[in-house]
């Protein structure tokens, strides 16, 4: 099987027509099986001590080991710039949190008549086993948003789990996968009719 570059961003077009691999979409564009999940009691935004951190990690790895225990999947990061080929727009610790990271797929916004507002959020992807833990440094900063637009998907593109500051979308393949999942873990959701 093919894994190069190319071969992703084909695979997500066949698997994933609806929209493009931006996760912050994923709750709209796959909004019959996708589901929202706290990474803190309370709905708390942002962990400040050690122990929370140790509970928003505990929360996104026995989520992901669910969905990806023996399986590899494709971590994926993203920065963005106002050229396509320009430098990251501003600082992140992408690189040096996944260097492995190989660019596949850049997604444009210029609908914006002036190009100092156009948008290229370049995506990165690597292939790995999955392991618990595996992810962590990229999850400690993504909740302290350090990082964003990051997700972690099995090879055949059917389940994203996509951490954010606060929290974790995860979408699945059915909708009773989804609805199995949230069974399983009623303390992390929203109290909020909307899911959010």
């Amino acid at each position: 099987m093919d894994h190069s570059p190319g071969a992703l961003a084909a695979l997500w077009r066949a698997r994933r027509p609806a929209g493009p691999p931006v996760s912050h979409t994923f709750r709209d564009t796959y909004a019959d099986c996708w589901i929202r999940f706290h990474s803190l009691p309370g709905s708390k935004r942002y962990p400040e001590s050690e122990a929370e951190y140790s509970v928003a990690l505990h929360r996104y790895n026995t989520v992901l080991d669910g969905l990806f225990a023996n399986r590899d999947v494709y971590v994926v990061t993203s920065d963005w710039s106002g050229t396509p080929d320009g430098p990251a727009a501003f600082p992140t610790p992408r690189q040096e949190l996944h260097p492995t990271g190989v660019h596949w797929w850049t997604e444009s916004d210029e609908d914006d008549p002036d190009p100092a507002f156009h948008t290229h959020t370049r995506f990165y992807a690597d292939r790995r086993p999955w392991r618990h833990g595996c992810v962590d440094a990229l999850l400690r900063a993504v909740a302290d948003e350090a990082l964003v637009e990051v997700f972690v998907t099995d090879t055949e593109l059917r389940r994203i789990h996509s951490p954010y500051d606060g929290g974790a979308d995860v979408v699945l393949a059915t909708p009773g996968e989804r609805d199995r999942l949230r069974d399983r873990h009623v303390d992390w959701l929203s109290g909020r009719p909307s899911g959010l």
